[in-house]
């Protein structure tokens, strides 16, 4: 179907075509968020649920625009959203809300934005754009390297001087997922990872702050400082332990409602999540990430242009990888670098950039057959 013809179908056929299984897995793993939010706050509305239900009601609407927005505008408009992006989180650096040791966020009265999470979506934006743009037989060639690179080089630095290394390592890992994507050749990954094992000894001495270097301490020995550093993850294997296969109960688990249990409503939400719940909800809910994922890769995979299928294969990788690290994180596998869980966790700078993430998606999912020409 011709691109202009797009523009001529009606609101209500737009909203037909909709992948509504994929919306009702986002609704699905934000009710289970909703749950668990409800619980962490003691069975209160408050403090977390009523602005979580907030933030995903505007978002949601935000997210369904996005999908029967005409996918021309967001090509148009890709480098712009990541100038915007760059430019918010170089001003966090200089003037942004301090928090914990860290400035992150920009606070307006009750509402605080975190510029480094859209800028994960924008730079995948910029990403998908750049290689549309790119023959294959270019891509790779070290000179078409170079653009993208620093399009993921300059936001990690910056956030990672707020200090956010956790956040800066997900932007990276997601924008050479990107490269890889593209086309650009395995040898190259293996020569940058190389590099990467040899500067090692230079990042631990020169680069890393003090508390970045003990949480990576406290990943490989938590019970050297079980009542300062190791605390958190070693609640966290208690809770996770004591929740056996079905769980001690909605609002019943102990780690979790007398507030052993750290950051329960953002990093360690699946720990409280696994604590209640048990076994069966933890793969119940990894299940649901699963599909959402599997959905994503089959969308990208059947999506004729290259933008479409890098724009999708970003977002999902965002997903991912947040997924992924959080649930690590709760478990011991990695160390504790402040990831939230997509959907789940409290937070609304992470829930606005995954619903405009989806929103992406599912408009490539009604364009996946348009042959873009732009």
């Amino acid at each position: 179907m011709p691109l202009i013809d797009r523009e001529k179908i009606p609101l209500s056929q737009k909203l037909e075509n909709l992948n509504w299984l994929l919306i009702s897995l986002i609704v699905i793993l934000a009710s289970m968020g909703f749950l668990m939010l409800y619980s962490a706050g003691g069975g209160s509305f408050r403090p977390w649920l009523i602005k979580q239900l907030g933030f995903f009601s505007v978002f949601f609407m935000v997210m369904i625009f996005i999908a029967v927005t005409d996918i021309k505008i967001w090509f148009k408009l890709s480098y712009v959203f990541y100038a915007v992006a760059l430019t918010m989180v170089i001003i966090v650096d200089i003037m942004g809300h301090n928090a914990m040791g860290a400035t992150r966020w920009f606070k307006i009265g009750w509402l605080t934005i975190q510029p480094s999470e859209i800028m994960k979506v924008c730079t995948v934006f910029a990403l998908a754009r750049y290689f549309y743009n790119i023959e294959a037989d270019n891509i790779g060639k070290i000179r078409y390297v170079i653009i993208p690179v620093l399009l993921i080089a300059v936001p990690a630095f910056f956030i990672f001087w707020q200090p956010d290394l956790g956040t800066a390592t997900i932007l990276v890992i997601v924008g050479v997922s990107i490269l890889f994507l593209a086309g650009v050749k395995m040898w190259k990954f293996i020569l940058v990872g190389i590099a990467g094992l040899a500067a090692i000894p230079f990042l631990w001495i020169f680069v890393l702050y003090d508390y970045q270097k003990q949480r990576i301490l406290t990943f490989l020995d938590p019970s050297n400082d079980p009542l300062g550093s190791g605390y958190n993850i070693i609640q966290s294997k208690i809770a996770i332990g004591s929740g056996g296969l079905f769980g001690k109960g909605f609002l019943k688990g102990t780690q979790g409602q007398l507030n052993f249990l750290p950051e329960k409503q953002t990093d360690f939400i699946f720990t409280m999540l696994s604590e209640e719940l048990g076994f069966v909800g933890s793969v119940f809910t990894i299940l649901i990430y699963s599909a959402i994922i599997a959905l994503g890769i089959s969308i990208a995979t059947n999506t004729k242009h290259q933008y479409g299928r890098l724009l999708v294969m970003g977002v999902i990788n965002i997903f991912f990888v947040h997924m992924f690290i959080n649930m690590g994180m709760g478990m011991g596998l990695i160390p504790v670098v402040g990831a939230p869980l997509p959907l789940i966790s409290y937070g609304g700078t992470i829930t606005a950039s995954m619903l405009i993430g989806f929103g992406l998606v599912l408009n490539v999912d009604m364009n996946k057959n348009l042959d873009l020409k732009i």
